[in-house]
């Protein structure tokens, strides 16, 4: 059915009326037929300029409207000028090209969450493969080491130790990867369960010993033995979020250096507050920090390593128990010290709930 009149109202919420005018108006079929436009007092000549042979006035008269439409069937036409013609099609011109640009915009995102998708994949593929061959390595150099397979020579046992240290660490990197990759695609379990906020933490500090007297480093603490620390989410994850706190202050701490640990009550939040003496996060970088795979200095050069997944996998933990995660660079004073590098703050919800595509088995 060919249309005899168009009604256009140039004021519907979320939709632009004069564009659907002017994209009207540039369309062969609609080049006889009259376009009205619904609108307010004022909008007259734009709504002209556009295209619309004539309009009606908000609110709309009942006696009025049936006459002045049989007007416009009939013929009648308002303009503005000679100028209106030449305005339309520059308009239409630009919005062509607009919406050229908005569907190359649109298509290159669509290939970037693409590339985005098979990036998570195959970091899940891979980081499964690679987990495969390294339990039988680490096991075995336990046995050995343990002597379990028979007894190993001086030179023999350097060398296990040797191995055992790297194929932990890189054990320690596959998981890192496999957690990265399951709370990118939301299939992290989390399993809900009640904890003490200030024991997790106690616990990591006495885990990191060894480090913290190789590096000389003096350490400021701040853990309250008398407030009620108890929360319930999901005390595996945080343990391994707050290890990683404490192990990126350690290690882009200077020999002989100083880290501060503090743990916050703050209403129903629990929050853990590191501070470092390293060499600090420019102020452009502190959000970029926490994205995966970035770092500060990204070189393979670069003076401490990792492959910038720590701060990431920490931050969607935090987020997972209704929290977030905060750097600064300098660092307000933790612990009753002020130290000049970095500051990251953990804050959880006392007790999270878990969106329903986390949560575990409880």
């Amino acid at each position: 059915v060919e249309a005899q009149l168009v009604l256009v109202d140039i004021n519907i919420p979320d939709l632009d009326g004069y564009e659907v005018a002017l994209r009207l108006r540039a369309e062969a079929r609609y080049a006889d037929v009259p376009i009205v436009a619904i609108t307010a007092e004022g909008d007259r000549a734009t709504s002209l300029a556009v295209g619309c042979d004539g309009f009606l006035e908000k609110p709309i008269d009942a006696r009025k409207f049936a006459p002045t439409i049989a007007r416009y069937l009939e013929g009648h036409r308002e303009r503005t000028g000679d100028a209106e013609p030449k305005l339309r099609e520059a308009s239409h011109r630009i919005v062509e090209r607009l919406e050229a640009r908005v569907k190359e915009l649109s298509d290159a995102n669509a290939q970037l969450e693409e590339l985005a998708r098979l990036r998570r994949e195959f970091l899940r593929n891979l980081s499964h493969e690679l987990a495969t061959p390294m339990t039988p390595v680490v096991g075995y150099a336990k046995l050995l080491l343990a002597e379990e397979l028979g007894p190993v020579t001086p030179m023999q046992h350097k060398a296990l130790v040797a191995v055992e240290a790297g194929a932990t660490k890189l054990r320690g990197l596959v998981d890192m990867l496999l957690d990265v990759s399951a709370l990118e695609t939301g299939r992290m379990s989390f399993q809900r369960r009640e904890y003490d906020f200030g024991k997790l933490v106690r616990r990591v500090l006495d885990d990191s010993a060894a480090p913290i007297r190789d590096r000389r480093l003096v350490v400021s603490e701040r853990l309250s033995d008398t407030q009620d620390l108890g929360g319930v989410g999901d005390p595996d994850m945080l343990r391994r979020a707050i290890a990683h706190l404490i192990e990126n202050a350690i290690k882009f701490t200077p020999l002989a250096g100083a880290i501060a640990i503090e743990v916050v009550v703050d209403g129903g939040d629990l929050a853990l507050v590191v501070a470092d003496s390293g060499p600090g996060v420019p102020p452009d970088r502190l959000e970029k920090v926490l994205e995966p795979f970035y770092q500060v200095d990204g070189s393979i050069t670069r003076a401490h390593g990792g492959v910038g997944l720590g701060l990431a996998f920490v931050r969607r933990v935090a987020e997972a128990h209704e929290g977030g995660l905060v750097v600064s660079s300098p660092p307000p004073p933790v612990a009753g010290v002020s130290l000049g590098g970095t500051g990251v703050t953990l804050r959880v919800r006392r007790s999270a709930r878990f969106p329903e595509r986390l949560a575990g088995n409880a």
